[in-house]
């Protein structure tokens, strides 16, 4: 990976990071294509629309796990999450990215659910520090976990934990040292 570098030799670190050459998929409001921008481009500045999705995985008690942001990611780092969430490449399906991701970001397979579905759709933008933003059109996914076996990767997930699902909603209080990303925050509030 190459890194840019500015006069004085100082690195940038929004080139070096490994996502900065990715695209994401520019979106209308109401989640039509409208072309391929780069992924830091959309994440900066004002931000560009574009297309994602969270999932939320349940156990069969009710339990809804969370995944912890790694600390190398460049928003939300160490944040807790619904289980994953991403961007669907050109030419894929959010549940083909949602099945593509659980196996990479936790080793969950296909075997251990066979209820991935897409329960909800919205739009939102939030800001993160002085880092950048998240602008998208949030597909929400769920599945049932029969089997609750799990093989996080460390450059993805720093921590898992499975909590009651309507607790965590009905006293979010109880939960505010989590600090919750905002796109779960948001998939919870519209799934009560």
């Amino acid at each position: 990976m190459s890194t840019d570098s500015d006069p004085t030799g100082a690195v940038n670190e929004d080139a070096a990071h490994e996502n900065a050459g990715q695209d994401v998929i520019a979106v209308d409001a109401d989640d039509n294509e409208e072309r391929l921008v780069n992924r830091l481009d959309a994440h900066t500045g004002d931000g560009i629309r574009h297309r994602a999705f969270t999932c939320l995985v349940f156990d069969g008690d009710g339990h809804v796990l969370l995944g912890q942001r790694a600390p190398g990611k460049r928003l939300w780092d160490t944040h807790w999450d619904g289980t994953v969430a991403s961007h669907p490449v050109q030419g894929q399906t959010q549940k083909e990215a949602t099945r593509q991701r659980l196996e990479e970001e936790l080793g969950v397979t296909p075997d251990q659910y066979d209820d991935l579905r897409v329960t909800d759709r919205f739009e939102y933008k939030r800001y993160y520090l002085e880092e950048g933003l998240e602008w998208e059109v949030c597909a929400v996914l769920k599945c049932t976990l029969d089997d609750r076996t799990l093989d996080p990767d460390p450059e993805e997930i720093a921590g898992t934990m499975w909590v009651p699902y309507e607790r965590l909603h009905e006293h979010p209080r109880w939960y505010r040292q989590l600090r919750l990303c905002p796109w779960f925050e948001i998939a919870m509030r519209r799934d009560f």
